[in-house]
């Protein structure tokens, strides 16, 4: 019947179902050959191969709620997917569509059901609209879901299977090494009809924690997976992975088990949905997070997470030292594997990734800056019960502002520079919907929910927006209309294609500079970004070996010869400026 499932494959399947579930492997694989018969082999159709990389240049991904535009008498998923075809077109390619289905709480992510649509946005119907003229990302919300599910009542109730879903532990049981991306208690008090029970809940008590100890869960969550493939998601997004398996006395972050779930999702996607793409979300220090790519055999794609906050400390000090070590200490890529390349999320800037990457007194400034201007700081719980900053809650456009009032010319230049590094950088890149325009704290929104997330979360009623959008006087339609020409330019360029070569060029603590190269070596480009706010003048000397004083150069965003001067190239204040030459 499935006579095109490797049985290697099969094979390399048992021995990680075997490491994780001892002598019920085999019975396990079993159950999955038939649940893949269930859904069929190739379930999107499109079976790349080693010639076929699984993206290019094209591949842009817009961040989006299905509600972030709305328009009365119309579910949202149709606005959305309207308000994008007439404003934004074919400028991005792929839209994350964050948790679209009926949830409690965390704007999505305290899921109720896993395979219905929120009736506030839609349909499953319109869910298929928006993906004939966009490829879609889903979250898979793996970690944990709702306390008001169906599966968590049945656990309350003591049915079968969910009574076995969750993690029961004792309230005097040592917890102390338990990594916490929060502040709040790890254990939550719940009555069950087998009396008072404490439950695991990572992130907070409207969110249970999971228990894959239990290979029903596993399986549950893969009928989940094969569902969202057949609903025609091209990239999946594994959702706080890296708190996955719980082993008490242990950190319960990236535990062996985690991973080996990882690429136990990758060997059998890869078999039964060769185009479909992994993304794991680990919030966390560099060198953890790229350590999901494994050896090229867990996720095709992982969240550049230091990359946001390094590039807004660097251009509010004037200093791209620290993003420059950073990126010449990346790791090679293989043609499977990619950055996932973001500035702005639903969720704020991430403190962790930086930790040894900045000194204390440099984090401590970047966070005393970020609240000055209106921002938030998120904690976390340490292992001594003390609490230290998590993220920053704040929209990236105003991580860039001199002050609460007003807009200057500086903020609007600094956003706009932090963008085109990030579209330019080897990677896939991805932009939250609300950055797109430069959208402004939510302080009211704030008030109303009283969660420090929503800051970066403001909704949009579309008549308002297309207002903003079309008035010159507003830095909404300077914003979006630069973010269309970055995205229309990198589009036409195969130097920007995710498996392109990167070299990153040391021009000083005050320039960050990097030359992109088509995979094929048919195109070269220069990309150079001026994190001062004085004029600074370049030479074109070996230190930029893909330039020469003598050549004929374009600036291909203002689509004009770069200034030069005296053999040496003039950056205006936090310029950036992406240089090829022409014969």
């Amino acid at each position: 019947m499935l006579k095109s499932v490797s049985q290697d494959s099969l094979q390399q399947i048992e021995t990680r179902l075997h490491y994780l579930y001892g002598e019920q492997a085999h019975a396990l694989v079993n159950r999955l050959y038939m649940m893949i018969g269930r859904y069929g082999i190739g379930l999107n159709g499109y079976r790349p191969t080693r010639q076929h990389a699984p993206w290019d240049e094209t591949d842009i991904v817009l961040i989006t709620y299905g509600d972030m535009v709305q328009q009365p008498e119309e579910p949202p998923l149709y606005t959305l997917n309207t308000f994008l075809q007439s404003h934004v077109g074919d400028a991005i390619r792929t839209i994350h569509l964050l948790p679209f289905f009926p949830y409690s709480s965390d704007d999505g992510f305290s899921v109720k059901d896993f395979r219905t649509v929120d009736p506030a946005l839609g349909t499953w119907r319109a869910v298929e609209t928006l993906r004939s003229t966009y490829s879609l990302m889903f979250d898979l919300v793996i970690n944990h879901v709702s306390s008001q599910s169906e599966w968590f009542r049945d656990y309350l109730n003591g049915i079968a299977p969910y009574r076995d879903f969750f993690i029961e532990v004792s309230p005097d049981t040592d917890l102390s090494q338990v990594m916490r991306p929060r502040s709040h208690p790890l254990l939550s008090e719940t009555h069950t009809r087998a009396g008072k029970r404490y439950i695991w809940t990572t992130f907070s008590a409207d969110q249970a924690d999971l228990n894959f100890g239990n290979p029903e869960v596993l399986f549950e969550m893969l009928d989940v997976l094969f569902w969202y493939i057949a609903k025609g998601a091209r990239i999946i997004r594994l959702d706080a992975i890296a708190y996955l398996w719980k082993i008490v006395g242990t950190s319960c972050i990236h535990l062996t088990q985690t991973h080996e779930v990882v690429k136990l999702l990758r060997d059998i996607v890869d078999m039964v949905a060769p185009g479909v793409l992994l993304l794991t979300e680990t919030n966390v220090p560099h060198r953890e997070n790229i350590s999901y790519f494994g050896n090229d055999d867990e996720a095709h794609m992982v969240y550049q997470f230091s990359l946001p906050p390094l590039l807004a400390h660097g251009l509010l000090t004037g200093c791209a030292g620290h993003l420059t070590r950073w990126a010449q200490a990346l790791p090679p890529l293989t043609e499977r594997t990619t950055f996932f390349n973001f500035t702005a999320s639903h969720d704020g800037i991430g403190l962790r990734p930086l930790q040894g990457l900045l000194s204390g007194a440099e984090f401590d400034r970047f966070i005393a800056h970020a609240q000055r201007v209106g921002g938030r700081v998120s904690h976390k719980r340490n292992a001594d019960g003390s609490d230290s900053p998590y993220e920053l809650n704040i929209t990236y456009f105003d991580i860039f502002a001199d002050s609460e009032e007003g807009i200057s010319e500086a903020q609007i230049a600094r956003f706009l520079s932090s963008q085109a590094i990030m579209l330019a950088m080897r990677g896939m890149p991805a932009i939250y919907f609300n950055s797109l325009f430069g959208a402004r704290n939510n302080e009211r929104g704030v008030e109303e929910t009283g969660q420090n997330r929503t800051i970066n979360r403001e909704k949009w009623e579309r008549a308002r927006l297309e207002s903003l959008l079309a008035d010159p006087a507003l830095h909404h339609q300077r914003v979006f209309n630069a973010f269309l020409h970055f995205l229309n330019v990198r589009r036409a360029h195969p130097a920007f294609h995710p498996n392109g070569n990167q070299t990153i060029l040391d021009l000083g603590d005050t320039i960050f500079a990097f030359d992109r190269m088509a995979p094929d070596g048919s195109e070269m480009i220069t990309c150079i970004t001026n994190f001062t706010d004085a004029s600074v003048d370049i030479p074109l000397d070996d230190r930029l070996p893909s330039l020469h004083e003598g050549d004929s150069l374009v600036d291909l965003i203002q689509d004009k010869a770069p200034k030069r001067s005296q053999g040496k190239l003039q950056l205006a204040p936090y310029q950036t400026v992406w240089l090829t030459r022409v014969e």
